[in-house]
């Protein structure tokens, strides 16, 4: 009788998988210098001569009134530019869903436990930190639950050249489930005054758009209006803007129809993905990073409660509940790694996930409207960096590892039979040349 194979975490990818992954690699790594490159502005920015420039700049309103749309340009920034990050991520919740690492329970399990874990400690820990104290506060518990993947994989891309593509698909695909899971706390925590009429005429935009694109109507002339109006009415109900997006993405279809090789899903994900991290977040991360940074600032954020925890979460909270859940989802299920893979490495991309800028600002915004928004900010900017150091030391070590594996199993043995007919090949090569 043939034994089963045990299960192996982290193995082999699909091809098309690994095509997927090489190419959000790609455009991500971009995003990730631009996303950089908007918070350094805005430091920047906040900090210098110009900084009332900046406040007037950002409380700056423009819109029609008539629609309740005459926003300050911080707000479009938020609920606007955000809604078209937040519908990438709902195009690739449906291909992952879909057809991607997600469909399968087997390949879904591990990214989704560790999701889980990466969102319940490093809110565990907020609350322990804030629980009993005069100064502290609740309200922020979600702030250090997201992961900013674009910052991530820029880093990832950066440090970790020859770590195996499954450990980057695992960092991918746990942000992905990250992004869902943030999504539900900002639809569910955060939404107050609910007005279902408007969010009533938002679902029927959103299921107008879907039914349009089944029966192969995709013009821009008409889901675009479509889909602002969702937007709009989304807006009204309560319900963060943002949502609608995400709904959006969820509606486009993830299979090839017949005669056509990508899908809907991977198209506009194509198209809208350099859109979404070329404008979108660096326009967001300018208008919502731009923190005054001083000795006293510093000091007061160092003693706040609410710092505090977000630091913990990011830090410490999330790659222990990433590396704790994945143990726990090995143990179980008597799972094993792949092999040549080390916990260590499985350490260091729970590390990266700790880097929790766009959507933790975001949240941080949402949470205090206003108050003590200048702490959380600082204290998301320096978690993520701190979560980024901390990841990029241990990856960088691993991927020498690599490295060095490569190319010790690339170096033919001498006078091995491959060490020989490569001596014969320069031969021939030599005397063809002569």
């Amino acid at each position: 009788m043939a034994r089963s194979r045990a299960a192996r975490l982290f193995s082999r990818l699909t091809p098309s998988t690994e095509e997927t992954l090489a190419d959000v690699l790609r455009t991500e790594r971009a995003g990730g210098v631009l996303l950089l490159i908007g918070t350094a502005v805005a430091l920047i920015w906040a900090n210098s001569g110009w900084a009332d420039m900046y406040d007037t700049v950002k409380n700056t309103a423009i819109g029609p009134e008539a629609l309740h749309l005459d926003l300050a340009l911080e707000t479009w920034a938020k609920d606007g530019l955000l809604a078209i990050f937040f519908f990438v991520i709902g195009l690739e919740l449906k291909r992952e869903i879909v057809a991607g690492e997600l469909r399968k329970p087997s390949t879904a399990i591990v990214p989704i436990v560790a999701a889980v874990g990466g969102m319940l400690v490093p809110a565990g820990l907020y609350v322990l930190v804030n629980l009993g104290g005069e100064s502290g506060s609740l309200s922020g518990w979600a702030v250090p639950v997201a992961t900013d993947i674009a910052f991530a994989v820029a880093v990832l891309s950066i440090v970790g050249r020859w770590l195996p593509n499954a450990l980057r698909a695992f960092l991918l695909t746990l942000a992905v489930v990250d992004d869902l899971l943030a999504i539900i706390i900002i639809a569910v925590f955060f939404s107050d005054s609910l007005a279902f009429a408007w969010l009533g005429a938002s679902a029927l935009c959103i299921a107008l758009f879907w039914f349009l694109i089944r029966k192969g109507i995709t013009t821009a002339w008409v889901l675009g209006p479509l889909a602002l109006m969702a937007w709009g009415f989304m807006h009204e109900s309560g319900v963060h803007a943002t949502i609608a997006g995400v709904a959006l993405g969820l509606a486009v279809p993830a299979i090839a129809r017949k005669g056509q090789d990508d899908s809907l899903a991977e198209h506009w994900e194509h198209w809208w993905r350099p859109i979404s991290a070329g404008v979108a977040v660096p326009v967001f991360a300018l208008f919502a990073a731009g923190v005054v940074i001083d000795g006293a600032a510093i000091s007061v954020a160092a003693s706040d409660p609410v710092a505090q925890g977000v630091v913990a979460g990011l830090v410490i909270g999330k790659p222990l509940g990433i590396l704790l859940f994945t143990f726990l989802v090995a143990t179980f299920t008597r799972a094993s790694l792949d092999r040549g893979l080390s916990w260590w490495d499985v350490l260091g991309m729970a590390c990266l996930a700790g880097i929790g800028f766009t959507v933790s600002l975001l949240i941080g915004d949402l949470a205090f409207d206003g108050e003590r928004v200048s702490e959380v900010k600082m204290s998301v900017l320096a978690a993520s960096l701190l979560s980024a150091i901390f990841g990029s030391a241990i990856l960088m070590w691993r991927d020498r590892f690599y490295r060095s594996v490569f190319e010790r199993r690339s170096t033919p043995v001498p006078d091995s039979p491959h060490a020989k007919e490569m001596a014969h090949e320069r031969e021939l090569e030599e005397h063809g040349r002569s």
